[in-house]
């Protein structure tokens, strides 16, 4: 039976030999196959190796844009059962963020941010970086028009950039910053309206931009910031 399927798995071959009338277990299979030095030998899977991270050397050289579930746990009271989403945008350079509450995600609501963020931004923006969801893109779908996202970036001469499919890393800060928001803010905090969720997450934002990071050198977003907004000085800390 090893000779006639070669390069089947361990648990392939079981049942093949099962169907045949084999009783042992597959546990005792690969005790036998071993000792009979019949174990099927595979390659290992190459390695991911990550590419160099690409430097910013200002603000606004580009901003990641992602939405978050808000979970369903934290809302209470009488919005129970209802959904939040919260919009970030991050500056790479900076790491400054701007986040807003919304009750949906969808084009319409990325533009809205989108605008509110220009204007909270006391830098311009070049290029923003946006995962395939059907709020900023429908590239992956037949027709592919422009959403009103996409429109939005062109009128305004703002480019898109759009990372590969099902690789949420290369949106890391964004990605890293909802992770921190699950461990410090959702875990801890309940929403009894959207009124309330919108209060307290303008709170949490106002502490991460005021908050001293180690990538900056041990200086909070908004000290970095205005530091190269005041002397023009690229730090890399």
């Amino acid at each position: 039976m090893r000779r006639r399927n070669p390069n089947a798995g361990l648990v392939v071959f079981w049942v093949k030999l099962r169907q045949k009338g084999y009783t042992r277990s597959i546990t005792g299979l690969y005790r036998m196959l071993r000792k009979l030095g019949e174990v099927r030998q595979t390659l290992p899977n190459p390695k991911y190796i990550p590419k160099p991270y690409e430097k910013m050397y200002y603000p606004g050289q580009r901003v990641q844009i992602d939405v978050k579930f808000v979970p369903s746990a934290c809302i209470v009271g009488d919005s129970k059962g209802e959904k939040f989403y919260q919009y970030t945008a991050i500056d790479e350079y900076s790491r400054f963020r701007y986040i807003e509450a919304f009750k949906e995600h969808s084009t319409y609501s990325s533009m809205v941010f989108l605008e509110h963020m220009l204007r909270a931004f006391l830098f311009k923006v070049e290029c923003v970086q946006t995962d395939n969801g059907l709020e900023f893109t429908k590239r992956l779908i037949k027709g592919n028009n422009l959403t009103l996202f996409e429109t939005k970036l062109k009128e305004l001469g703002i480019r898109h950039k759009l990372i590969k499919p099902f690789t949420p890393r290369h949106n890391g800060k964004v990605e890293r910053s909802h992770r921190k928001d699950n461990e410090y803010f959702y875990a801890n905090y309940k929403f009894y309206s959207f009124e309330d969720f919108k209060k307290q997450l303008a709170v949490n934002n106002r502490k991460y931009n005021n908050f001293p990071m180690r990538p900056l050198g041990w200086k909070s977003p908004k000290d970095f910031l205005n530091h190269f907004l005041q002397t023009g000085e690229v730090v890399f800390p």
